[in-house]
């Protein structure tokens, strides 16, 4: 007797993609490489860790003697005055004299590969999207009238009101009227999708993807080692 194997059917990943009145509009499918990646716990604590300490300026710098604009000649003569031998004015021991052991410039960046970049990424997209944290916003809100009470009414039906949210725009500009908007609400912050990463993800409660904005992940480089 033949057996019928049944064929297991792929359950897709979809978001909800809602107007700026808080309606959803449409489901679209996401890709499962991006949405539906591993979670490596230590890959997104290395991944924020090198976030942070790549914000590090170091900056900070001091003048030494040999730096200090000044006059070289001794300040007076070495016996005969009573005082203590010195030579110029710019030694340490004199106001407005050189740094003796000061801080200097300093490169603190952390180096990250692209691949494991990519993977800490998708890891925290993947997170999010399991905890339902995800929504889509049409595009027609990109040429919305600048009202920020017309985004402020969206947060509300979404409840989304008093959360740390993201937006997460394909492009990110000053005559933008969703970016004029958003502007005067506290609760909300916007990036470019290119500039997104795992520590703006995981810090904020919930991600607003402007629909065009995910396009990004469809036309993403074959090839990972590269």
């Amino acid at each position: 007797m033949v057996e019928i194997k049944k064929v297991e059917k792929k359950s897709k990943l979809s978001l909800s993609i809602y107007s700026i009145d808080g309606k959803e509009q449409k489901t679209i499918e996401l890709p499962k490489d991006v949405f539906a990646a591993t979670e490596n716990k230590s890959l997104l604590a290395q991944a924020v860790r090198v976030y942070l300490v790549n914000q590090r300026q170091g900056n900070v710098k001091v003048k030494t003697r040999s730096e200090v604009t000044g006059s070289t000649r001794k300040i007076y003569r070495q016996k005969g005055t009573g005082k203590a031998r010195h030579g110029a004015i710019k030694a340490p021991i004199f106001v407005g004299g050189g740094i003796a052991h000061g801080p200097k410039q300093k490169d603190y960046n952390l180096k990250f590969n692209k691949k494991e970049k990519k993977l800490a990424l998708y890891g925290a997209l993947s997170i999010k999207l399991k905890e339902k944290k995800i929504f889509g916003l049409d595009e027609k809100a990109l040429t919305m009238n600048p009202k920020t009470k017309t985004v402020a009414n969206f947060l509300k039906v979404l409840k989304l009101v008093g959360k740390n949210n993201l937006m997460i725009l394909k492009k990110i500009s000053g005559k933008n009227n969703l970016v004029l908007a958003m502007r005067n609400i506290s609760n909300i912050s916007f990036v470019d999708v290119n500039s997104l990463n795992p520590y703006l993800i995981l810090k904020s409660s919930s991600l607003i993807f402007v629909e065009n904005a995910l396009e990004v992940f469809n036309d993403k480089p074959k090839n990972d080692n590269k």
